[in-house]
């Protein structure tokens, strides 16, 4: 089926489309890549472009302050280490998911900051959407806005980035719906009100309005599985990673915009 940006269907034909649809659409080609800020009203993108407006720079704020911060008396803050930012972090966020030599498997920004916690600062791990692990993250991949997304060219990546596009165009749960449907077959239509974007991960962690509050990838994936009425993966579960390696793959090489703002 072409796509047809912009086009709307009534709710029940699209229902229709997409549980008929094929589950392994083709990629979208990287010519043909939007974010999902192309389909926001004026106002969100307004929000998203100016700082002062953005509630997502609250968590980079927050971010700022944690990174010349030591987690505990006696230990390096991560400024210690890294310096500024602004130089030894720029570009790095567009290059994640990565390989982690010391556990041998690909892991997410999150988990780097949390593994710089564990091996270099002896601070515990924070949990996923804990407010400090969202805002340093943050404020990280805030140091990469305007890059492109870069997803490294390291063959021990290959099998969890097919894993990844695997778990995407796989029908789940009780609709029988999977991301492809949607995010590759079916986005510029409209389902009821909303537009179906072609779901790019550019932004994360990102504020959406819905939560009234920043939130990762991870949390957005939890919430499409759910609406597929399938069992979500845990938070820092494999296939999430996968996942991400796989939308990283995807996106590139549209820039990185965090923090984005969602409806």
């Amino acid at each position: 089926m072409p796509h047809r940006p912009g086009s709307s269907l009534p709710v029940v034909l699209v229902a229709l489309l997409l549980t008929a649809a094929p589950a392994g659409a083709e990629p979208i080609a990287p010519a043909d890549r939007r974010s999902s800020f192309d389909q926001m009203g004026a106002e969100i993108q307004a929000m998203q472009r100016d700082d002062g407006a953005n509630p997502g720079m609250l968590a980079v704020a927050d971010g700022a302050e944690l990174w010349t911060k030591p987690p505990m008396s006696g230990r390096t803050a991560c400024a210690g280490c890294h310096g500024e930012a602004s130089t030894s972090m720029r570009g790095v966020a567009a290059r994640y998911p990565a390989w982690d030599a010391r556990t041998a498997r690909p892991i997410d920004l999150q988990d780097r900051i949390n593994a710089c916690r564990r091996e270099h600062q002896g601070a515990d791990p924070l949990a996923y959407e804990n407010p400090d692990l969202l805002a340093l993250t943050a404020f990280v991949a805030t140091q990469s806005r305007g890059l492109p997304v870069a997803p490294p060219d390291d063959p021990r990546l290959a099998s969890a980035r097919a894993e990844g596009r695997a778990l995407f165009e796989a029908r789940q749960g009780q609709l029988g719906l999977s991301c492809a449907i949607c995010h590759d077959e079916n986005w510029g239509r409209r389902l009821g009100s909303a537009v179906i974007p072609q779901g790019h991960p550019t932004g994360y962690p990102l504020y959406r309005l819905e939560w009234q509050g920043p939130g990762s990838l991870q949390r957005r994936l939890r919430n499409c599985m759910t609406g597929m009425r399938a069992e979500p993966f845990g938070y820092g579960a494999p296939e999430f990673v996968a996942l991400e390696l796989y939308l990283a793959a995807r996106a590139a090489p549209l820039p990185v915009e965090t923090p984005a703002v969602r409806p």
